[in-house]
């Protein structure tokens, strides 16, 4: 189980337009996502603990066209630099959780463009899904191939194939080594071959049993893809739909039937922990859905309090606007800056950052059982229940003054409102008050409860860096192996830790020089070098903390 995702708060960012990255990838390298590490403060303000960041691998336009799964977005940055952003956000104890896009490619992925040199005689013809030379394609290639949902811009992999998963596994190890990431949503997970999705949580648990799996899921049962043998979880569409539109129909009893039929005792998803959300970059933004803004503060409230792991579409604290057209979705995905969000919602940010802070506090909220308590049309009140503690969340969606009522049991007096430290005695049957458009956290206790609402988060401006035990005096620093008396065909290992195969020695045409040739097996891609640079020592004095002696030795 990985529990640090009930106690976790997402904070969902798209980086090429949180960025304002050019349409088209030109191959300019530009350090934009960067500026992530500027908004650190902010998201340890709405105690935002886990980020999830959009495609950030190598792509063509918009990041879901993948060119490359083991570098990043040149318009973003590049390994370098986003590892700092990993390693700053791990600092402040935030996690990381990316995109993985396995179900498709982009045009320019390179072992499609090996696919359009060599045509019948690329090694990869393979790697796609029904490509044959029996026709054409609707963008002029002389083969046919399968692209995503009828959109040939994307190619579809070939899942079945090995050699296509040996490379996406040994990608999602590379990122979970070097950069410590901690989860991957997966890109339209329905469509994802089962059988990989199956290979990657066991790739993945026995790497990091913690690690987490989250499959884009918006129609169907859920549980066909979040269960022990695939994912952990995957996309609640159910609700966010359930809870925009009961506020604009004015009836709770809509998002109520969801979340009992969900998550109450006997429910179908009582024991996954689903990814809950208002908007994203697919969607409109939910101060653009909503018909009355006055039901944004409630609207996030059910989220945060209802079960699942709640999660803030970067901009949307703000109450920004965006609504998705046949045309474009761009509007859904604007570049944002701190100090200069338009028509920002402060009222609503800082009401996110006290949400934030009740439900990292208490813990019936990340685990508690759920039940309804009462239901009307414009009020809703539920329970959620975990070890001995018992949380009512009332909610009031009419603009004027009402009140629920609902037995609460539990043996105490009072019921403390953790967003206002109001509190109500407790004669086993209570009626509340609520205001018009607003809602109540209450906290069953004996009169001794409250939550501090205002500290200020402590800010990590450096990664800690870990300690390294010094060798004892007559311990060399380098580990002494001898050298390669020929090279032959098999695996080696860099000094920088890649994996290599060599395929054959061969000979200069013009000057005769020997040449090692030999393909990465990360990313399937040729190389040659001069054979005695292949047999040469590592610099130590330009790479001191390098162990290994030899440029490449033997991967045994």
């Amino acid at each position: 189980m990985t529990s640090w995702v009930n106690k976790s708060i997402f904070y969902h960012i798209y980086p090429l337009g949180f960025c304002g990255a050019p349409e088209y990838n030109d191959g300019t390298q530009a350090y934009r996502l960067d500026k992530v590490i500027d908004w650190i403060p902010h998201l340890k303000e709405l105690n935002v603990n886990a980020v999830y960041f959009g495609p950030v691998f190598e792509s063509s336009k918009h990041g879901y066209d993948t060119k490359d799964y083991y570098h990043i977005d040149k318009r973003l940055g590049d390994n370098e630099s986003f590892k700092k952003i990993c390693d700053l956000l791990h600092a402040n104890g935030i996690k990381v959780v990316l995109d993985g896009v396995f179900n498709h490619v982009g045009r320019e992925f390179w072992a499609f463009k090996d696919v359009q040199q060599n045509l019948q005689n690329s090694v990869h013809c393979s790697w796609f899904q029904n490509l044959n030379f029996g026709g054409s394609s609707p963008m002029g290639d002389p083969f046919w191939y399968e692209g995503w949902s009828g959109h040939y811009d994307l190619v579809k992999l070939n899942l079945q194939n090995p050699y296509v998963v040996e490379h996406l596994l040994n990608a999602v190890g590379m990122w979970m080594d070097e950069f410590g990431i901690d989860g991957l949503r997966l890109d339209v997970a329905d469509c994802v071959d089962m059988n990989f999705l199956k290979q990657l949580r066991i790739f993945c648990k026995g790497k990091r049993p913690d690690f987490w799996l989250m499959g884009e899921i918006i129609h169907g049962d859920y549980s066909r893809w979040a269960n022990n043998d695939t994912l952990d979880s995957v996309t609640n569409y159910e609700c966010y739909k359930g809870i925009y539109s009961s506020h604009n129909d004015h009836n709770y009893f809509e998002i109520a039937h969801s979340l009992q039929r969900q998550f109450a005792q006997g429910g179908i998803y009582q024991n996954l922990c689903l990814y809950s959300f208002l908007d994203n970059h697919d969607v409109n933004r939910i101060a653009s859905n909503l018909r009355d803004k006055a039901h944004l503060k409630n609207s996030y409230t059910l989220m945060y309090c209802m079960p699942g792991v709640p999660s803030i579409y970067y901009g949307s604290e703000w109450g920004i606007e965006g609504t998705r057209t046949n045309e474009s979705d761009y509007a859904l995905r604007p570049e944002l800056n701190l100090g200069e969000i338009p028509n920002a919602d402060e009222d609503l940010n800082s009401y996110l950052k006290r949400l934030g802070k009740i439900r990292l506090t208490l813990e019936p909220l990340q685990f508690g059982d759920y039940k309804n308590e009462y239901i009307r049309n414009e009020q809703l009140a539920f329970s959620r229940t975990y070890n001995n503690q018992t949380v009512y969340v009332a909610l009031n969606l009419g603009n004027g003054t009402s009140n629920v009522e609902f037995n609460a049991v539990g043996g105490f007096s009072k019921l403390t409102d953790a967003l206002t430290g109001e509190s109500f005695d407790n004669t086993g049957y209570v009626r509340i008050p609520l205001n018009g458009n607003s809602a109540r956290i209450l906290v069953m206790n004996n009169g001794e409860f409250s939550i501090s609402l205002d500290e200020t988060p402590k800010i990590v401006t450096q990664p800690e860096k870990e300690e390294v035990a010094k060798p004892e005096a007559d311990t060399p620093v380098v580990e002494m192996v001898m050298p390669l008396e020929e090279v032959t065909p098999g695996r080696y290992r860099h000094f920088k830790g890649g994996e290599y195969e060599i395929l054959n020695i061969a000979e200069h045409t013009e000057t005769g020089e020997r040449l090692v040739i030999y393909i990465d097996v990360q990313t399937n891609k040729y190389w040659a070098r001069p054979y005695d640079m292949f047999m040469s020592e590592v610099d130590h004095q330009k790479y001191p903390g390098v162990r290994q002696h030899w440029r490449f030795e033997v991967n045994e």
